[in-house]
């Protein structure tokens, strides 16, 4: 059975990423911090914070990988990509349809 979701605010998750920030310093390691800020917000799992903190890292340019603003720029790529070969489709289909129709001989 699938564990329940829970959806946090936009400015809850800047919030507790910006908290971990501010923080690790008085801990031995990262992760130390953001379990104890995680615990401290009530957020269910240290990993989702975790997750959080890492995106803010990629967005931040302080760790290699894709950003938002390009993860959202791909995602909507691909959505139009999807869109042009749909339609590209319907016009192989129409153009094979006229293309017979112009081949059959006309009847009286």
């Amino acid at each position: 059975m699938a564990r329940p979701t829970q959806n946090y605010s936009e400015e809850m998750r800047q919030r507790a990423v910006r908290m971990v920030f501010e923080v690790q310093g008085d801990y031995e390691t990262q992760f130390a911090a953001i379990k104890a800020v995680a615990q401290k917000l009530g957020i269910g799992t240290a990993e989702t914070l975790r997750r959080w903190v890492r995106k803010a890292e990629i967005d931040r340019g302080e760790r290699a990988g894709v950003t938002s603003e390009e993860n959202a720029d791909i995602k909507r790529l691909k959505r139009d990509n999807a869109e042009l070969r749909r339609a590209n489709e319907i016009l192989k289909a129409a153009s094979a349809f006229f293309a017979a129709e112009i081949d059959r001989p006309l009847g009286k």
